[in-house]
């Protein structure tokens, strides 16, 4: 004979455990990222401030499958901006051109850090995508 099994209440709303786990993710990238090379660091700074701007409500880095070509365009600019800001800071200082090639596949991936990090803070309550 078929019995129904009364589930405890605990079990019935498993999403705090979830959010715990999120929680500690995030702790733990943002310790990670204290532990970036100093330069890193500095880019970093310069990408969340520019997400700060694109951190609201239908803002594409919180769309459920972001374009590649909208974070690729993303990255771009932010590397151009990170190219100026220091060439205005030394200008007589040569560059070399290795340093600007890897730079931009720096910012993207320090540009994807931070999306993930956003999209998962948990602060307000919900996950945000």
């Amino acid at each position: 004979m078929y019995e129904r099994k009364v589930l405890p209440f605990y079990m019935t709303y498993p999403l705090p455990v979830y959010y715990e786990e999120e929680d500690s993710i995030i702790r733990d990238l943002e310790y990670l990222q204290q532990m970036y090379p100093s330069e890193a660091r500095r880019y970093q700074k310069t990408i969340s401030s520019i997400l700060d701007k694109l951190d609201y409500e239908g803002s594409m880095i919180y769309d459920e499958y972001p374009d590649k070509w909208q974070i690729y365009k993303l990255s771009k600019d932010i590397a151009d901006r990170i190219k100026r800001e220091e060439e205005k800071e030394d200008p007589d200082q040569e560059f070399p051109v290795e340093k600007w090639q890897w730079l931009g596949d720096l910012v993207q991936i320090l540009l994807c850090y931070e999306i993930y990090k956003r999209r998962h803070n948990t602060r307000k309550g919900i996950l945000r995508f």
